[in-house]
């Protein structure tokens, strides 16, 4: 049986939303995120996430479509439809086709990682801002990388400015959060190139070979990274920097090397 219409702001599942919108250690505490489009929600359901609730807005859906035609694979435990007042309150997006759901959390490890047999990995140290992850992780997909690690994070891989920015990526790249020191131990016992990207003592991204199995690792834009990856790295590669200023956005960097390595792999 159909649920009834949610009209009220002060209703407690609208206020789930709206704290775990805003917190990430209620999602921590309650294993839960929030997802918002058919777009993105349909990139996490095709790859495994397990939907606890939908919020519908019909008045936002797009028009002559049923929610079956928006997200035919959705098979949630609750379905429920709210006002237009109701989901701009819900809603961290304007336009997000009147779908909005909370998902059931993963905790990824590097040891349950699926890597082929020429793995190509992108590694963050202490990414800062959401939006360079999720652009990064859109990088990443489109290049057709195994991973991206993201080492001592200082943000919630469940935060939804990282799931907006991804437009999906987060979903359909592994993404693991683990320290500096594990992620090492992982790339050197595997026997995958450390290749750190810094100005210091380094040689020029496209005379550095990338056939093989690969990690490129970036750090912050504001500090870069730290000795412990500068000791750690096979080699150090830059980015050639011909007008004024020193450093690219780190998600504009990340692409450049990412494509060299399938420009590389592809000859």
């Amino acid at each position: 049986m159909e649920t009834p219409l949610i009209t009220s702001v002060q209703n407690p599942r609208v206020k789930q939303v709206v704290l775990l919108q805003q917190k990430s250690s209620e999602r921590r505490k309650q294993g839960l995120f929030v997802v918002e489009g058919a777009r993105e929600l349909s990139h996490c359901l095709s790859h495994g996430y397990e939907a606890d609730s939908l919020f519908v807005c019909d008045e936002l859906l797009p028009s002559s479509s049923s929610l079956q035609e928006v997200l035919p694979s959705l098979e949630p435990s609750r379905v429920f439809h709210v006002s237009l007042k109701v989901y701009a309150k819900m809603a961290y997006r304007e336009s997000t086709e009147g779908v909005l759901a909370l998902l059931k959390s993963r905790v990824q490890s590097l040891e349950r990682l699926e890597l082929g047999p020429n793995p190509l990995i992108v590694v963050l140290e202490s990414v800062e801002k959401p939006g360079n992850l999720g652009a990064i992780l859109r990088s990443a997909d489109a290049s057709g990388a195994d991973a991206v690690v993201v080492c001592d994070p200082l943000t919630d891989l469940y935060n939804p400015n990282l799931i907006r920015s991804s437009i999906g990526a987060l979903f359909t790249v592994p993404c693991v959060a683990c320290s500096s020191e594990d992620c090492i131990h992982f790339l050197k016992e595997r026997g995958i190139q450390i290749l750190t990207a810094q100005l210091q003592d380094s040689e020029l991204y496209y005379d550095t070979p990338m056939t093989g199995p690969t990690a490129i690792v970036m750090g912050t834009e504001s500090t870069g990274l730290t000795p412990q990856w500068r000791d750690a790295a096979d080699r150090h590669i830059r980015i050639p920097m011909l007008g004024s200023l020193d450093s690219l956005n780190v998600s504009v960097s990340t692409a450049i090397l990412l494509y060299e390595a399938v420009r590389q792999r592809r000859r």
